[in-house]
């Protein structure tokens, strides 16, 4: 155990948000998505919902501050205007790390971008659209 580290922050969780570079891409994936399928390397934290992964993951991940966006959600099928719960929630998580709200691709513009992702996070989210894509920044002096 550590101190002040979120206990959802995992030896094998820890270890891949340290071997990130800058640009690398993390996922952040409800129980719906094919994880396995799509990652490079996966880590599994059953029974955790998204949003609270998202929070222990800000707390030591910077996020990119060279692009415009960082975070990615995926859009509703069908009604790509639509915030879902989950989106929401990540919003406002984004929003208390100090980060920008979330942008959101199109369904398989997703998958794709998250087959090329460094890792996916594969989180006990049973809630619609509970995925998140992450862009690492860099930390500062």
């Amino acid at each position: 155990m550590l101190k002040n580290l979120s206990p959802l922050l995992s030896a094998d969780l820890l270890h891949i948000l340290a071997s990130m570079g800058h640009g690398d891409e993390i996922v952040l994936a409800d129980a719906n998505f094919p994880a396995a399928t799509n990652a490079k390397r996966l880590v599994r934290l059953p029974g955790v919902d998204a949003t609270r992964v998202l929070d222990a993951v800000l707390s030591v991940l910077p996020l990119d501050s060279f692009e415009p966006h960082a975070a990615f959600t995926m859009q509703v099928v069908g009604d790509a205007s639509a915030v879902p719960p989950a989106v929401q929630d990540f919003t406002q998580t984004l929003q208390r790390h100090g980060e920008q709200p979330p942008a959101s691709l199109e369904r398989y513009a997703f998958y794709a971008r998250a087959a090329q992702a460094f890792a996916v996070v594969a989180t006990g989210e049973t809630r619609l659209y509970g995925n998140i894509l992450l862009k690492k920044g860099v930390v500062g002096a």
